[in-house]
């Protein structure tokens, strides 16, 4: 059995702790690998090596250090399919989502190869006789980033290439339910010959997390997982001075008109709220008819039985387990609990078994009709192939009810009416915004927002929120004294 190791100053070494966690496929309870719980001694030695690198690596001009993101990007692009198959074998995905997953990744790096110019800072010449001004970027310093299980491949790249491309030195904490991804791809990274230090990787559970919060060598922790988790850590990281991104939970509402083209419409939101078995932070999840909704209802509930759900690397495979055994007993109390609010299941995926998968975690998709507003499943995030499925009076309801939740990371309206559309993207309070999208995941050039309980910060993963946040301003107010004058 592989026991996995830190990389910590260019070399694998072993963990300081002798505790392990298991590994496991989600789709089979195999064991596949042991993952050390970690230590505060590990975080010590990855920030002792970090800040060691940092000096020399911030002084290496921009336009050199992005030449090793340019050979990342060809790494990357190399070995796809086998890091994608490693994401299936501990995440559950499916091969094509796992790739997907991966060409996010690749688009991150790619935009962070143009890093020489975003970083430029600004110039006024002459504020006063003989006096200019400008603006630069420096980098911050160490940083790292702690990594969720549901997307081990692409999350950390919303903030690695723009790191260290910035010139700060980094550590990346993977999820330990998810930590071969990682591992796979810092074993690609050994092969750009980066400096020893710029990049680390600490494996390990909360007193690891915990260990990189309090470091007072690390200036800056970008996290993405629940909101309970990424409230923690911003209020520890802002107690210790970091600066911290959080990325939390979702509760994303889609929103359907009558105008809606169904077809179209039933096969987004399907894709939308089963991908990935639910298990990502931009799925749909409670959908929203106005006004005739027999055929939208219909449609997706037939989609919904047709799905394919079975092991990620099986061809036919449509979707995957969820994580653990206890995400899947939570998600089917949760579809218990909405029968027991009132709700009414058009489609129950729950104590499902796929032949030759018996101890999988395996929930069908499930649809439930008309659970009460103020119930509990209402407001939770499910974080599973469960839709939630309302049937309100007009747009201006459904819009009161999508912004009096807590969550705001994205919120999508299907519609042919133009007016509608705009009047949504005014009013809904949600950092992403899809129309006529079922997944509204922004592009590398564009920041990954949110709003409310879903983000706690002020600056968000990639584009120019990345360069933002990995860097930070010096003013320069500049007279040389042969200019000097005493003419006003």
């Amino acid at each position: 059995m592989t026991k996995l190791r830190n990389y910590i100053n260019g070399q694998w070494v072993n963990s300081s702790s002798d505790a392990t966690l298991n590994v496991v496929n989600p789709a089979s309870q195999e064991v596949i690998a042991l993952v050390p719980q970690g230590s505060v001694q590990d975080v010590q030695q990855a920030a002792e090596a970090a800040a060691k690198a940092f000096p020399e690596w911030r002084n290496v001009p921009a336009h050199r250090r992005v030449q090793y993101l340019f050979k990342l990007k060809t790494l990357l692009e190399d070995n796809i399919d086998e890091i994608s198959r490693t994401i299936v074998l501990e995440s559950g995905k499916t091969f094509g989502e796992a790739k997907a997953e991966m060409q996010r990744a690749i688009e991150n790096v790619e935009n962070a190869c143009g890093i020489p110019t975003m970083m430029q800072g600004s110039f006024s010449e002459d504020i006063a006789r003989g006096v200019d001004e400008f603006m630069i970027r420096q980098p911050v310093g160490v940083c790292a980033c702690i990594a969720p299980f549901n997307f081990p491949g692409m999350i950390p790249f919303w903030f690695l290439p723009y790191a260290i491309a910035c010139g700060n030195t980094y550590i990346i904490k993977p999820s330990e339910k998810v930590p071969l991804t990682m591992t796979k791809v810092v074993e690609l990274m050994e092969k750009l010959d980066l400096p020893n230090g710029v990049v680390n990787l600490v494996n390990g559970t909360k007193e690891v997390v915990d260990g990189l919060l309090q470091h007072p060598v690390i200036r800056a922790i970008s996290f993405v997982g629940s909101s309970n988790v990424a409230r923690y850590v911003y209020s520890q990281g802002a107690l210790y001075g970091k600066r911290v991104q959080a990325q939390g939970g979702a509760k994303n509402p889609v929103l359907v008109l009558p105008d809606a083209d169904i077809e179209m419409t039933t096969q987004i939101i399907t894709d939308s709220v089963y991908g990935c078995a639910g298990q990502r932070c931009l799925a749909a999840s409670t959908i929203i008819t106005v006004g005739d909704h027999k055929d939208i209802t219909e449609s997706l509930v037939e989609a919904a039985k047709a799905r394919t759900t079975g092991f990620g690397l099986d061809d036919k495979s449509l979707m995957g387990p969820v994580i653990t055994p206890e995400s899947k007993n939570r998600i089917e109390q949760l579809i218990q609990q909405s029968v027991q609010d009132g709700g009414r299941l058009l489609v129950d995926g729950s104590h499902a078994t796929v032949a030759g998968y018996e101890n999988g975690n395996f929930i069908l998709p499930t649809i439930i009709e008309d659970v009460p507003l103020t119930s509990h499943v209402a407001q939770t995030e499910i974080f599973g192939p469960v839709m939630s499925l309302m049937h309100m009076n007009d747009v201006d309801e459904a819009i009161r009810f999508i912004n009096s939740g807590n969550y705001g990371n994205a919120a999508c309206i299907f519609t042919s009416s133009g007016a509608s559309a705009r009047k949504f993207r005014h009013d809904a309070d949600a950092g992403n915004i899809g129309i006529n999208i079922g997944v509204a995941a922004p592009m590398a050039q564009f920041p990954f927002s949110g709003w409310k309980d879903s983000f706690f910060g002020d600056l968000h993963g990639q584009g120019m929120h990345s360069v933002e946040f990995f860097t930070q301003t010096k003013v320069v107010i500049e007279r040389w004294l042969k200019e000097w004058t005493r003419k006003f």
